[in-house]
């Protein structure tokens, strides 16, 4: 058995791999507010279970195993986002403190319930995918609305920002799952986007339009 401290060292890897495959020590101590001998300690440890290919001084790589334990951990955190949502009926801004603790749970037996009760759900509340109990990702084809250009019309997939603070800024505004945006203005200073939605006017930052992934209408 995993323990919570490796299991959400795990969850960090995933989550930087996603966005650069060769992962650093700074960043891993930066993210989960860990100084930096401590995470090479534990990076010591994953490369003798074979999680991840380590060398003192170079970037870090999740092995195949390594990510499939990862994704097993995050598994657990979006069917209880999800069953939260679903089932218990919190808001999708209600239930990342709340997956958090619940996802160090143990028993497999536990989740594949709650899978089953859900009816095997894809995608979490914030449209993020859900691996399967073999630790698989499915592959969700979308892009974040900061490479799209003026004049597109696209579509929410799914919001990167599961903070509080975030899910009800864009609850606010209207944004949410499914929802039509179009791309009315992108400003090539600093690369911030007017966006229409529901034909009123809203400005997003750069950091916003990173944090939102659409499909075309």
């Amino acid at each position: 058995m995993n323990s919570r401290t490796e299991e959400n060292y795990l969850k960090t890897l995933l989550y930087l791999s996603n966005k650069d495959s060769a992962i650093s020590t700074n960043d891993i101590s930066k993210l989960l507010q860990i100084k930096m001998p401590t995470v090479t300690g534990m990076m010591k440890k994953f490369a003798e279970k074979g999680w991840v290919n380590y060398q003192s001084y170079k970037p870090i790589y999740l092995t195949e195993e390594g990510r499939k334990q990862a994704a097993l951990v995050v598994r657990k955190h979006r069917l209880t986002e999800m069953f939260l949502v679903k089932v218990m009926g919190f808001a999708w801004d209600e239930v990342h403190e709340i997956a958090e603790q619940v996802e160090h749970i143990k028993s497999k037996a536990f989740f594949d319930k709650m899978d089953e009760i859900l009816e095997h759900p894809s995608i979490d509340p914030h449209g993020a995918p859900i691996p399967n109990k073999n630790g698989e990702i499915p592959k969700i084809d979308a892009k974040a609305l900061a490479t799209c250009n003026e004049g597109e019309s696209v579509q929410v997939q799914s919001v990167w920002d599961s903070s509080e603070e975030f899910l009800r800024y864009l609850d606010e505004i209207g944004v949410h799952l499914g929802k039509k945006l179009q791309i009315e203005k992108k400003h090539n200073f600093d690369q911030s986007m007017v966006v229409l939605i529901d034909k009123k006017p809203h400005s997003f930052s750069k950091a916003v339009t990173e944090m939102i992934f659409v499909t075309e209408k």
